[in-house]
């Protein structure tokens, strides 16, 4: 039996990258996937790519900028299935590589409002279905610029910081649920968005968002029972958090 049969998945930004590969992956281990994204094609190829592996999925396009949209997600999805196994936050955007100072205030709103509040607005949407699973799984996307705080990435290491840090704080609040809560460092990854950061970079030099995919289904799993921890795909381990030094 696939390790994920009977299991509902929701991944954002499911139309591209990572999570258009995380959302077939998962499937392809058993789960039914709502996959959630803006671009309404994305979703089309996916769902076909799903039941080409013989899986399903069930296409939610919207854009996360639309909070009520996101509450009526979770309403939804309890109506229909009652519960939720597998929370894959990925939906996510670069904004601008630029000094602080000249980023434009829609820009750095903009990256806030996608990055942060929808992620945060999601996981109150759906954490009353997460907890009524039995072994609710809650991956969140970050990057590495949230702890290296790169020169010139300043909105987009903010957000991912910020998410980090919500995902600890949620974990630790449901420590004693059977949900499981992490942060995940995909690293330097073949994207759209990392072509756009790193222009002159040779994609072909990066690892496909299908092997990141991959090394997620694993933690998705309910034999995963780690929590509050950042798992960097490269290093394929779980760190732990710690305190400035």
């Amino acid at each position: 039996m696939a390790s994920l049969e009977g299991r509902i998945a929701l991944v954002t930004g499911a139309s591209r990258g990572i999570g258009y590969f995380t959302a077939l992956a998962l499937a392809g281990q058993g789960a039914h996937v709502i996959a959630v994204a803006r671009t309404t094609g994305g979703l089309e190829e996916l769902d076909d790519a799903i039941r080409a592996e013989g899986g399903s999925a069930t296409l939610v396009p919207m854009d996360l900028t639309d909070m009520p949209a996101i509450d009526r997600l979770g309403g939804a999805i309890n109506e229909r299935w009652g519960k939720l196994d597998i929370l894959v936050a990925n939906a996510g955007v670069l904004g601008t590589i630029s000094p602080i100072g000249h980023v434009e205030a829609k820009t750095f709103e903009k990256v806030m409002t996608v990055n942060v509040t929808a992620t945060w607005r999601v996981i109150r949407s759906v954490e009353p279905l997460l907890v009524k699973s039995d072994a609710g799984r809650a991956l969140i996307l970050s990057s590495g610029v949230a702890h290296s705080a790169r020169a010139f990435w300043g909105p987009y290491a903010a957000s991912k910081a910020a998410v980090e840090t919500l995902a600890r704080v949620w974990a630790a609040e449901t420590d004693k649920t059977r949900l499981k809560i992490n942060s995940i460092d995909p690293g330097a990854v073949r994207t759209a968005m990392r072509a756009q950061a790193m222009p002159g970079e040779n994609p072909d030099t990066l690892p496909h968002p299908s092997e990141v995919a991959a090394k997620l289904v694993p933690l998705c799993e309910p034999a995963c029972t780690v929590s509050g921890k950042l798992f960097r795909v490269a290093e394929d381990r779980f760190f732990d958090y710690r305190l400035p030094e």
